[in-house]
């Protein structure tokens, strides 16, 4: 069946339909991962987003559950040059065809996506639709196209009561705003026992449960819409306990700690952006999905101090608050994009914990 992306700006697409036959508008996005797919597709930032995998090859070691980073895939849609119908892989449990399919996603295979790539970083991330309507009027759908906003996907994406991962080391409150499994994994295989919280937990709860220390997790959409968890997040920070914080938690944080953030032309979305650690001239690299970003200008720098950076276009990876334990970073620590180079930040955050508790 055939298959139609539109961009907002006119552009058409024409391609082979995959998973789910509805039409959907969403803002388009590009991810430059070789590989990983399945945990592109189960990130919860992706939420109210359609996601084009710039590699060409896509599905080729098809569907291991063990490896999904939620319960279920979030993207709107799915967009890919080529689809492997038949994966070579003994972990393999099923086909992406399949998994789209079963949770309702709609997608688009055979179109270039090298040259819808170059339009987004071109022209900046845009909205398009998904549909497999060959009627469609552009006159019709472009202002329909248009009007979409990403709004409403932390509550959608954030869990609904608390959980928790057993241990028998320090005691971690993880606020799920759009929590990968890998964050809590990650505390929990270093003896941490983890509480996640659903996003609309009050600050008073968490700080009442008495953690030795607080994770804020990454999330999807624009930070300014999460007033809410702004506010928590600020008393939070007027407490003494360690906090930690990736992705959407680190510009919620600084939000919170009167900085501000902007979205940023096409964001960064794969697994080999290089951060360079200030304080130690290390460079990580990294895996990293977001669309928005802390503006570095409105730091005040007696609150916090910029301590990454990434390599090739100068932007916020990560802040040090001052005469604070907490320190939040940009990129993916939990992620695996082939060298665990930043995993150690859990470690460091095991050691603020320790000195506080020691203090």
């Amino acid at each position: 069946m055939n298959a139609f992306l539109i961009l907002e700006d006119g552009t058409v697409f024409k391609g082979t339909s995959i998973g789910s036959t509805r039409e959907i508008i969403s803002e388009i996005v590009f991810n430059t991962s070789m590989w990983g797919y399945l945990e592109v597709l189960t990130d919860p930032s992706y939420a109210g987003q359609a996601v084009c995998m710039t590699y060409p090859l896509i599905g080729n070691y098809g569907i291991c559950h063990e490896d999904m980073e939620s319960l279920r895939p979030w993207p709107d849609g799915y967009i890919v040059n080529e689809l492997s119908r038949m994966p070579s892989n003994f972990r393999s449990d099923d086909t992406i065809q399949n998994f789209l399919e079963e949770h309702d996603i709609p997608g688009i295979a055979g179109i270039d996506t090298r040259a819808l790539t170059k339009i987004l970083r071109e022209k900046g991330t845009m909205n398009g639709m998904i549909t497999t309507n060959e009627n469609y009027n552009l006159d019709e759908i472009l202002p329909k196209i248009k009007e979409y906003r990403v709004t409403g996907v932390v509550k959608k994406v954030s869990c609904t009561e608390k959980k928790e991962l057993k241990g028998d080391g320090f005691k971690v409150a993880l606020l799920d705003i759009g929590a990968k499994n890998n964050i809590g994994k990650s505390l929990n295989e270093r003896g941490c026992d983890v509480t996640i919280y659903p996003c609309d937990t009050p600050a008073e709860e968490i700080i009442a449960s008495n953690p030795d220390g607080i994770m804020l997790s990454n999330g999807p959409g624009d930070p300014k819409e999460c007033e809410y968890q702004i506010e928590q997040i600020r008393k939070l920070y007027n407490t003494d306990i360690p906090i930690f914080a990736i992705c959407l938690g680190h510009q919620l944080m600084a939000l919170a700690t009167g900085a501000d953030t902007k979205k940023m032309k096409y964001g960064h979305r794969g697994g080999n952006h290089p951060v360079k650690d200030l304080a130690s001239g290390h460079v990580y690299i990294s895996s990293q999905n977001h669309g928005y970003m802390v503006d570095g200008e409105t730091v005040n720098p007696e609150v916090a101090e910029v301590a990454f950076i990434n390599v090739n276009d100068k932007t916020v990876e990560g802040l040090r608050y001052k005469n604070k334990s907490i320190f939040t970073v940009q990129f993916h620590p939990e992620a695996c994009p082939g060298p665990q180079d930043s995993d150690r930040l859990f470690d460091e955050f095991i050691q603020m914990m320790e000195v506080k508790k020691n203090a």
